[in-house]
């Protein structure tokens, strides 16, 4: 992969027709390093953020070492690159096929439910041909917890409240070699004390339950840095993280898991767009909602953008976006900073996409060619190159 020391210079060498993908190896590598060094367990990544082979890969070189795969897909695709990966199938609706393929061909163990329908199929699925049932499977009842302290609520779906999750502990706990809980708080959790709500439910589950717990597994929801979204520092969801992991009723030698997704890899790539057309505060640029800027489109997220002609001296005005599509879908209403002297030929460089950007890209009307290339500076915000230090005494959490 070509490499280049920021995306102005990616411009000026390629004038590119189609979108660019620009990747930081660096940054990735510095937040799977930061998640190692200072949370107090286990961190899997969660493969449906970012499913890059190259990021895959380099996560594990900085020391991920267990995945959050929610397909047979991914299961497939992260035992094809490490076959020493702990693969944990995190959906708690499966295919019988799927959780027997991932379970008899790929090593997996662990897999979280929320039904005992789903338990059922799992145990069928991983008893031998003779007929025995598996006696090594970790279960992670997945819990419905609120999602009231994140910009994307994932409190719909999936879970089992608490008059259900004592009965489906206990029925696990037959079958389990390691019995867990787990739940999602939402992406993008603006405060650590998302945390706490969740895990006093899984306090209460537990408790009624009476059982032994082996694995508690607070999900994902760790967020990154976006225009008008400034998270506390991610010390402050640990050090409360794991505060209430302590005063849980749960084995002396449980583990404590969390699987990040946009926090490890929302840093990784940006992407290079040229404008088409101008139409008053409308820029037609060359990617959209069909491509990595799904979430511009359909939740309203706005990320962070820059011009990249040395030549655009004027001030910011807010523009709107259309996709190249033929799709009135294909907008993206912003407000997005950029100089008002913008217009048709000029680029334009959209940071903070490396969660949930290349990874949602179609091929829709013909318009899914991107080239990656790689560059050397930094990413448009980070929670991890040090830049964002808050005096103690504005801290969330007690020192003590």
């Amino acid at each position: 992969m070509s490499s280049y020391p920021d995306a102005r210079s990616v411009v000026r060498a390629l004038k590119p027709d189609e979108p660019i993908i620009l990747n930081r190896p660096h940054a990735a590598a510095r937040a799977a390093r930061f998640f190692q060094k200072n949370f107090p367990g286990k961190s899997l990544y969660a493969v449906k953020a970012n499913p890059s082979a190259e990021l895959i890969e380099l996560l594990w070189a900085n020391g991920i070492t267990h995945y959050d795969v929610a397909s047979i897909a991914e299961v497939r695709l992260v035992r094809r690159l490490l076959s020493e990966a702990e693969l944990c199938f995190m959906h708690p609706v499966k295919a019988p096929g799927a959780i027997r393929e991932a379970y008899f061909d790929h090593g997996v163990r662990t897999f979280s439910l929320d039904s005992s329908e789903e338990l059922a199929k799992i145990v069928a699925a991983t008893t031998s041909e003779n007929g025995e049932p598996a006696r090594n499977l970790r279960l992670l009842v997945r819990l419905r917890v609120s999602s009231e302290y994140s910009e994307l609520s994932l409190a719909s779906k999936f879970g089992c409240d608490l008059t259900e999750a004592p009965a489906l502990l206990q029925e696990c706990r037959q079958w389990a070699d390691w019995l867990g809980v787990c739940f999602h708080v939402g992406s993008q959790a603006m405060t650590p004390f998302a945390y706490v709500q969740a895990l006093e439910r899984a306090r209460a589950a537990i408790a009624e339950a009476s059982v032994v717990v082996d694995v508690v597994d607070v999900g994902g929801g760790f967020p990154s840095v976006y225009p008008g979204m400034e998270p506390p520092p991610l010390e402050d969801y640990f050090t409360i993280i794991h505060r209430q992991f302590e005063a849980l009723p749960i084995a002396y030698n449980a583990e404590l898991w969390c699987e990040p997704g946009r926090a490890l890899c929302a840093e990784y790539s940006s992407l290079v767009v040229r404008v088409e057309k101008r139409r008053g505060d409308e820029l037609f640029i060359n990617d959209g909602s069909y491509g990595a800027l799904f979430d511009a489109a359909h939740v309203a997220w706005k990320f962070p953008v820059v011009a990249l002609e040395d030549d655009l001296i004027k001030p910011l005005q807010d523009f709107a976006f259309y996709g190249p599509t033929c799709d009135d879908a294909d907008f993206m209403e912003g407000p997005f900073a950029l100089p008002e002297d913008i217009q048709a030929g000029d680029y334009i460089e959209i940071g903070m996409l490396g969660a949930y950007g290349a990874a949602m890209k179609t091929d829709f009307n013909g318009f899914g060619a991107t080239r990656s290339v790689v560059v050397e500076d930094e990413p448009m915000a980070s929670l991890y190159d040090g830049s964002r230090v808050r005096p103690a005494a504005d801290n969330v959490v007690s020192l003590r």
